[in-house]
């Protein structure tokens, strides 16, 4: 429990933080979700364009510090192959 001023100034903006980075993991999660249904609708130019969408929400999750930089090129380089074996 916070005693301190500052100890429960921490603990409320820590319980804003986690709601913001919930949010924020949350909104790329559907766009990760949007790509997985396209690619399995088998709809090359949906799957392509919901790709095109997830990657910067995923790359700001990275710059805000909600998904680790390798996490989300895992992410990306994982869907860009499906995406793209779609095409061929």
């Amino acid at each position: 429990m916070a005693n301190s001023p500052q100890s429960k100034k921490r603990a409320r903006q820590n319980e804003r933080r986690y709601e913001v980075n919930k949010a924020r993991r949350s909104r790329i999660r559907t766009f990760l979700r949007r790509v997985e249904e396209a690619i399995a609708s088998g709809d090359p130019a949906a799957a392509a364009t919901a790709l095109r969408a997830a990657q910067p929400e995923l790359m700001r999750g990275v710059t805000k510090g909600v998904v680790h930089k390798n996490t989300a090129a895992r992410k990306m380089s994982r869907l860009s192959a499906r995406v793209k074996s779609m095409s061929v």
